[in-house]
């Protein structure tokens, strides 16, 4: 017999997690400077492969998944001139709700003339997750930044779809207190825009990619544009005023990815005047 008692008022409580990240330069090379976390979410490893380059960051939520309830909270300050990849040891998995909504934000202070490349494995959104994720990235005068975000609609290895739940992003860029970029996507398990050619016509994983903070020569466009695409999957490439676009659309996690390398290493240079070097932790 039912309660009549709405499943998230019975669900057990969130679990909060929240990470403060400071990243300045000391001597030739940049440093953490300032940590603090609570709950499952901290640093896992810094490194420091490239010579004179930026630090390696690779970010950790041990419980590997995210949970009806749960809160992810990021904060990164990226001091004047530092330089800062941060990545991931794996995908995010946002499980079935049990009625909440699951929330991650993360918002990245770039101080003058610093980088911070934001560069996450991707998200696997189970069917009938409830997601709301945020990410807010502000440049000072003279910063940069290059990131991605790549989504997973439904356990596709597995067989299963995305047929019940919501998608909640926001993503916003500003340059020098100016907005650039701010995207809104609301997607629902039983929403037309799933299968709308307007949308994601019917193929599972998205993602987008985007560099800012600079104005990439007409030459470097072209050089992104002949790469060869993703080998599953449309893709696109947009230029806007201090702000370069790319999306992928299709049925792997693993072209896009693929194709959003290629695009980090071609634009590497300009953006935060260093060849690619891959993070360790993408080849285990």
């Amino acid at each position: 017999m039912s309660s009549g008692v709405p499943a998230a008022a019975t669900a057990p409580p969130g679990w909060p997690a929240s990470l403060e990240l400071g990243f300045a330069v000391r001597g030739r090379r940049t440093v953490l400077v300032h940590e603090r976390h609570a709950g499952p979410m901290l640093v896992q490893k810094i490194l420091h492969p490239e010579p004179d380059g930026p630090c390696h960051a690779i970010l950790l939520h041990p419980p590997a998944g995210i949970a009806g309830g749960d809160t992810l909270d990021l904060v990164v300050d990226a001091h004047a001139g530092a330089r800062v990849l941060l990545t991931t040891p794996g995908a995010t998995r946002w499980y079935r709700s049990n009625g909440r909504d699951a929330t991650s934000e993360a918002r990245i202070a770039v101080g003058p003339g610093a980088v911070v490349e934001y560069l996450p494995r991707e998200a696997i959104v189970f069917n009938g997750a409830r997601v709301r994720s945020r990410l807010d990235v502000d440049l000072a005068p003279g910063a940069a930044t290059i990131g991605w975000d790549c989504w997973c609609l439904g356990r596709i290895a597995a067989g299963e779809s995305y047929g019940s739940g919501e998608l909640d992003l926001s993503v916003q860029v500003r340059c020098g207190g100016h907005l650039r970029w701010l995207e809104r996507g609301l997607l629902g398990g039983a929403s037309p825009l799933l299968e709308s050619a307007a949308g994601l016509d019917g193929q599972p994983v998205f993602g987008t990619f985007w560099a800012a903070g600079r104005q990439p020569a007409p030459t470097l466009i072209e050089r992104c544009r002949a790469l060869p695409g993703p080998d599953q999957g449309r893709a696109a490439l947009t230029q806007l005023p201090e702000l370069l676009l790319a999306r992928y659309l299709g049925r792997s996690t693993e072209a896009a990815f693929a194709w959003f390398t290629a695009l980090w290493s071609e634009l590497r240079p300009t953006y935060a005047a260093a060849t690619a070097v891959a993070p360790r932790i993408w080849s285990v």
